[in-house]
Parts: structure tokens; sequence; C-alpha cells
């Protein structure tokens, strides 16, 4: 079984929800949510990614490691290439599974299970994904049917979208990739629930909502 250092990444500002990872979600933050899910995990280590003082001190609070994130690499100047390169150097070990806390709809079994396929199959990156079977357009032209004949949706291509809900990466991979995604991928599909993630005031409310739900 590979060893894993489990990365929570989370930062002090949000672009589109404000304080999204530590306002109150079901009595609890996005943030704590996601440790606890991340202590039931088989990983060795696990270590918050962070520029947030509160985020630290419930870290300590947590018993868990923190890293202090740079400024540049918490703001929106930071590309993407540029943060995923970055994180996989600051972050001990040789396989990293990154948890992001704005998909607190995941379950435990589905990590367990993402872990397990990344144990035992050939691949040096795994990425939840889910499927886009929908009539898709760009520069006023169809993407994936034609304009002289539209299938029935249920029979359009399946399109896979990441979530990077669940991300697991062989460290070497993603520093030569500076991707989540690396050059042997494996994409793990999730139920549209699970692929929830919260960018928008109404992602909170629709996923605080399916959270409660679920743990009635």
């Amino acid at each position: 079984m590979k060893k894993l250092t489990a990365v929570i990444p989370v930062r002090q500002g949000s672009q589109r929800v404000k304080n999204k990872n530590f306002k109150p979600f079901d009595n609890k933050s996005l943030l704590e949510i996601k440790i606890d899910m991340v202590k039931n995990l088989p990983v060795d280590r696990i270590i918050l990614n962070t520029d947030s003082e509160y985020a630290i001190s419930l870290a300590k609070k947590e018993g868990i490691e923190y890293y202090r994130r740079e400024p540049y690499y918490a703001s929106s100047q930071c590309t993407n290439s540029e943060y995923h390169e970055y994180l996989a150097k600051v972050t001990p070990g040789d396989n990293l599974l990154v948890a992001q806390v704005t998909a607190p709809l995941i379950t435990l079994d589905s990590f367990i299970e993402a872990i397990d396929i990344y144990n035992n199959v050939e691949c040096n990156s795994l990425m939840s994904v889910k499927k886009v079977q929908q009539y898709l357009w760009y520069n006023n032209k169809p993407v994936n049917y034609s304009v002289d004949y539209a299938p029935n949706s249920q029979n359009l291509p399946n399109y896979l979208s990441p979530t990077f809900g669940i991300i697991i990466c062989e460290k070497e991979a993603m520093l030569r990739s500076k991707n989540f995604i690396c050059d042997k991928p494996y994409f793990y599909e999730m139920n549209e629930i699970e692929a929830i993630d919260i960018d928008t005031e109404l992602d909170f409310e629709i996923a605080e909502f399916l959270y409660i739900k679920n743990k009635k």
C-alpha cells in the first residue's frame, strides 16, 4: 500500500462566497467537516496548507500539521499550474491526497475506494470526475453534435469534467506535469450529489441542504 500524505488546501479569502471555508455549514465549517473526514482515511500524515491564521489555530486544536502558504499562492494572480506545482513542492511524501473543503458531500466510502484504486491500478494520478451529457456550444457552433442532426440527450457522447473533490497524485508526476492530472491518469466517476463543488452562494445552500438530508 502506497504511503499517502493528505493535504487540505484552504485559503483565507474567497471570490464569490464570502468566508465560505469557515462560515457555519450545518453547525460546523467546511474546513472542520473535511478535517473530520480525512482523519478517518488510511493516510500517514495530514497537513493543512493555508494562509489563514484561523485555519492554523484550528489545525493546532485538531492536532494536525500545517504549512503557512505564501501570499502569492493564495492570490488570484497565481495560475492553477503554478499552484499545483507549488503544492507538490512544499508537501512532503511521495504520494499526495488533496482533499478540497468545498466538496463536503463526498462520502468516506468514496475516498477509501479511490485510495484502493490508486493503490491497485497502474496510474500516477487519480481525479474525481462527473459525466457531462448535454448539448454543448462554443463560438456559435455545436461541440458534440451536428445542427442538422440532434440526437436524444441520452445518446450524446459522454464528456468528463474534473470535480477536484478527490485528487491523488504521485508527487514526481505532479511536478513534471504541473497539474493534478498527470500523464497516466485514472478518472474516478462520481454521482451528481458527491460531485457538487461549492463555488457560489446557491451551491452553498444546495450543498448544505443535501448534507443535512443525507445525515438524516
